[in-house]
């Protein structure tokens, strides 16, 4: 990988970096591929919990590389585009919880990572928006759909049509990004909420992902149906009988993802 940093730690947590600052962290097909080959390789290995974040305090991801797309034929743009759609599914669908530690500018292609991460941390610094309209095209990587899923229909159109930034606090207000810590903290942020997740069933988080993601998919009466499948699925694991075991023995569970 020539643009993706992987860390993985003893607690079960991975860090994929996003590291190309000499363009902000700009995705480009290559970058796209990287990330979602990554994301691939973490699946087999089943980690507690993943954030993703861009190297340096100055971009998170920047957006796509306009001098890359600049001279894409329209073949060549919807390639780059299912690339990214499958990169942005892997973070969306992978079972892992994903949490975006945003730091700097996450425009574009940068803002709609962050949307198919489950939970979103940003830096006081970072700057959130979908600019694409300005350069005569559309955010491709699945921003039209996922924005109005989180913030609302006519709030993401607002910001989508105009093409204006916003900034960390405003992105907080409209439900954009989970919370906001100082500047440098983003990271060290999303590891403690990624601690909070590896503490508990990984079974159980997984599943609970899974379900909630349902949510999306199908009506009301449907998605009870699957919450109640993944309820009782768990009750045959050996997380289940450790952690209620534990709560009634009053210590704490030692969960095996079993």
């Amino acid at each position: 990988m020539d643009y993706i940093r992987l860390e993985k730690g003893e607690d079960g947590i991975a860090v994929l970096t996003i590291d190309r600052q000499e363009k902000l962290n700009a995705l480009n097909p290559q970058v796209t591929e990287e990330i979602g080959q990554t994301l691939l390789d973490l699946e087999r290995e089943a980690p507690r919990a993943i954030i993703v974040t861009g190297a340096g305090d100055r971009s998170f991801v920047a957006g796509a590389d306009i001098e890359a797309m600049s001279t894409m034929s329209p073949l060549e743009a919807k390639r780059f585009a299912e690339m990214g759609h499958a990169a942005m599914a892997l973070l969306d669908r992978t079972p892992v919880p994903t949490i975006a530690a945003v730091n700097g500018y996450a425009l574009g292609g940068g803002c709609e990572i962050a949307l198919a991460c489950d939970i979103r941390v940003a830096a006081e610094n970072a700057v959130f928006g979908f600019p694409e309209v300005s350069l005569g095209i559309l955010p491709g990587m699945g921003g039209t759909q996922r924005l109005p899923r989180l913030v609302g229909p006519a709030v993401a159109k607002e910001l989508i049509f105009t093409g204006r930034r916003i900034s960390a606090g405003e992105a907080r207000r409209i439900g954009l990004v989970n919370r906001v810590v100082p500047r440098g903290e983003a990271l060290e942020a999303a590891r403690e909420i990624a601690a909070e997740i590896a503490a508990n069933a990984p079974l159980a988080v997984r599943h609970a992902k899974a379900a909630a993601n349902r949510a999306f998919d199908v009506d009301l009466i449907s998605g009870l149906e699957y919450e109640a499948d993944q309820f009782s699925l768990l009750f045959a694991t050996e997380d289940a009988r450790e952690g209620m075991g534990a709560f009634i023995e009053r210590r704490k569970p030692a969960f095996e993802g079993r």
